[in-house]
């Protein structure tokens, strides 16, 4: 069976204009995450904390990935993508070699909660064209389980207790898995997932256990790589599953951009300056 290697816990930062969000892992020791770059968990019902938004800026050389539980967010391009974000939706970003966008805020009171996942992309694809799409609540597909476990299916594909679910996106080359889990207390699910990809667990309702260790409410997990996984609902509880295939390159990151090199980390800044960011 697969077993928590390590737990830890997100540190409250800020990022944008001031939103204010947990950031569970990114930055130092990318590598250990990998193809995973960087999670955050943001949410708040005061507006002040998350009105400011996150005004255009750029990335280059990975993907973004946004869930929304709750809450209005806006996207705007360089490239003239428009996209509203509602609970329950997802928008998908490939920034590839290069994209200048924003994500503002369309309510001025109430709860804005949800994740933002950046995933890495391997060298061949990192100055690929750039792309992005919007997923509405009832795009995002959706498994109901026997034992009363519901999944949203945001990437790959959920296979457990003979239900099986192709997620709304597709990446052959990190092959990621992205589960929103919401299970009942007592109940207990076993997802398939590749041997040698890496595995992170987050619950952010409830708790779970994993191989008989306790994982509770603002935790995360890393899994070993090998085995079957089980996760067993000790509370009503939410988990956030990741896994993917490790990419296995060098990762070289400067703020939004993330490269295999510093010599193409200061190509990046030089076509910002020069405004030939985009291509």
């Amino acid at each position: 069976m697969r077993e928590i290697e390590f737990i830890s816990t997100g540190r409250p930062t800020s990022d944008g204009a001031g939103v204010r969000l947990t950031r569970l892992f990114g930055g130092a020791q990318p590598e250990r995450f990998d193809p995973f770059l960087m999670l955050d968990e943001f949410g708040s019902e005061r507006p002040d904390e998350y009105m400011a938004g996150f005004p255009a800026h750029p990335h280059r050389g990975f993907e973004t990935v946004t869930y929304m539980l709750e809450g209005r967010m806006r996207h705007e391009d360089h490239l003239g993508n428009v996209g509203l974000l509602e609970s329950g939706g997802v928008q998908w970003m490939t920034a590839a070699r290069g994209v200048i966008h924003s994500e503002m805020p369309e309510q001025q009171h109430g709860a804005m909660r949800g994740f933002q996942l950046w995933l890495n992309l391997p060298a061949k694809s990192k100055m690929s064209d750039p792309s992005y799409r919007d997923f509405a609540p009832g795009e995002v597909p959706r498994a109901s389980l026997p034992n009363g476990i519901e999944a949203v299916v945001i990437a790959g594909h959920l296979v457990a207790d003979d239900v099986s679910q192709a997620g709304a996106v597709q990446r052959p080359e990190t092959e990621p898995q992205l589960f929103d889990l919401r299970l009942p207390a007592g109940s207990r699910i076993e997802p398939q997932l590749a041997d040698d990809h890496r595995v992170l667990l987050y619950v952010f309702e409830g708790q779970i256990s994993v191989a008989g260790q306790a994982l509770a409410k603002n935790q995360l997990a890393g899994l070993t790589d090998r085995g079957p996984l089980r996760l067993e609902a000790t509370s009503d509880a939410r988990v956030l599953l990741l896994a993917g295939r490790p990419i296995g390159e060098p990762i070289v990151q400067y703020g939004p951009f993330v490269m295999n090199s510093r010599e193409e980390i200061e190509q990046a800044l030089r076509d910002f300056r020069d405004g030939t960011f985009t291509g």
